[in-house]
């Protein structure tokens, strides 16, 4: 799922291109995207665009008339750009929809077969405050703020991060690589850390995000990104995706605990003091088999 980083590239790319220009027209290729049904999609077409701001994980463009249309990309939803709409007015296998502007077309992607990538049309900042999940934006929020949203319940940390209604624009990708940066386990739970490895990990994650996106910044340039470019799975992340590679740190192999659709990559050494956590399918599978340490494992 695009996040903090990657989202503020989109909004920053649009913005660029779409404010001041007026939406010529809206293509729904699936019906299924479009989950609301007042005000009308087709309501926007002819209004100039205001304002295009980040909202936690959405996209929000603003229109005149206090009109909104929101964006949310959930896991595979991607954003294209042409300086021409495309004449095909049928899509593709993995488009959802295209917005037609002034300036350009702006088309929403999804691979996969499953469908949950979502635009809203909203009328009003009433309406628009109901989509905001309410995350601490780690970057404002002083050192108490930040303890106070990580300990308002007692969750591992990985889960704390993650969570949008306690942190902004944080997601599964960037909270391994803040955990790796803090030298923290993924499982330790957040009333557990002492006030040093709190602002650690505050810290640690206005530096990653803001590591990221100056690097994403330099990257793309002017550009809008293009198909794939907007990844979770990038060379230089220290371990979200390396499972099995080397930690950038200390040398020990990046492990992972597996769970849904999801997993968490971490550093045995560098955030578990050599210990490896275990993985629900295959440690239940090895039992005793199932190495503990990183010597068990074979020294790393």
């Amino acid at each position: 799922m695009p996040e903090l980083p990657d989202v503020t590239i989109y909004v920053e790319a649009l913005r660029a291109r779409v404010v001041e220009r007026r939406l010529v027209e809206a293509r729904l290729y699936s019906p299924f995207v479009l989950r609301t049904f007042e005000p009308q999609l087709r309501s926007l077409e002819g209004l100039e665009v205001e304002r295009v701001e980040r909202l936690g994980k959405r996209i929000v463009i603003g229109f005149q008339g206090d009109l909104y249309l929101v964006i949310h990309l959930m896991i595979a939803g991607r954003l294209l750009w042409k300086e021409e709409a495309a004449p095909n007015r049928q899509g593709g296998k993995i488009a959802l929809a295209c917005f037609v502007f002034e300036s350009g077309a702006l088309t929403l992607t999804e691979a996969g077969s499953k469908r949950r990538a979502g635009v809203h049309v909203l009328r009003g900042t009433d309406a628009l405050a109901h989509h905001d999940p309410g995350g601490l934006d780690v970057f404002t929020a002083d050192s108490v703020a930040f303890r106070e949203a990580l300990q308002a319940e007692n969750r591992t940390l990985k889960r704390a991060l993650s969570n949008p209604r306690r942190f902004d624009g944080i997601g599964n990708a960037y909270s391994d690589e803040i955990l790796h940066e803090a030298r923290l386990s993924p499982l330790r739970l957040s009333r557990s850390l002492s006030e040093d490895e709190v602002v650690r990990l505050h810290e640690a994650c206005r530096h990653v995000l803001a590591t990221w996106v100056k690097r994403l910044r330099t990257e793309f340039g002017a550009r809008f990104p293009g198909s794939g470019q907007i990844t979770a799975f990038r060379p230089d992340f220290a371990v979200h995706g390396k499972f099995g590679l080397p930690c950038p740190r200390c040398g020990v192999k990046v492990q992972r605990i597996r769970y849904a659709e999801n997993e968490t990559n971490y550093c045995p050494r560098c955030q578990n003091e050599d210990r490896i956590l275990a993985d629900r399918s295959l440690s239940r599978l090895l039992k005793d088999d199932w190495p503990r340490t990183v010597e068990e494992m074979g020294g790393g």
